[in-house]
């Protein structure tokens, strides 16, 4: 891969019941702060509009999307590897972090669950954005 080509993305697909997406939405710009703060240059999620293609596998079954849910897209961008490595140890920790996820984890009205997340960190291989 070429020298010129920077940064490292983490990216994330998982659902969110419909009726919490407000509530949802609230808790993400929080904690895209929080990223910001670790290092990350930019957050990012969005709400699953268009996910049918013909002949492809698409994010419903991927994360085995339920009738009442939606799916959510994200990514953050870093200046590095490094940067990603040392805020995913340091995020985790943070106690804001507890007191904003923790709600959308209780069993008795799951918003967010973990294990129909799908997850990975990228290293760039392509990158073009019209600035130069």
């Amino acid at each position: 891969m070429s020298d010129k080509l920077t940064g490292y993305i983490d990216g994330f697909v998982f659902p969110v019941p419909r009726i919490y997406l407000s509530e949802y939405r609230n808790v993400a710009e929080k904690v895209a702060e929080i990223w910001r703060e670790y290092g990350a240059l930019a957050y990012y999620e969005y709400v699953g509009e268009d996910l049918n293609l013909e002949g492809t596998r698409s994010f419903i079954e991927a994360v085995d999307l339920k009738e009442d849910e939606v799916i959510v897209f994200g990514w953050v961008v870093f200046p590095s590897k490094e940067t990603r490595d040392l805020a995913n140890e340091q995020v985790p920790n943070d106690p804001r972090m507890s007191d904003l996820v923790a709600p959308l984890t209780q069993s008795t009205r799951l918003i967010f669950d973990a294990s129909r997340m799908v997850y990975g960190g990228f290293q760039p291989l392509v990158q073009s954005n019209g600035n130069g």
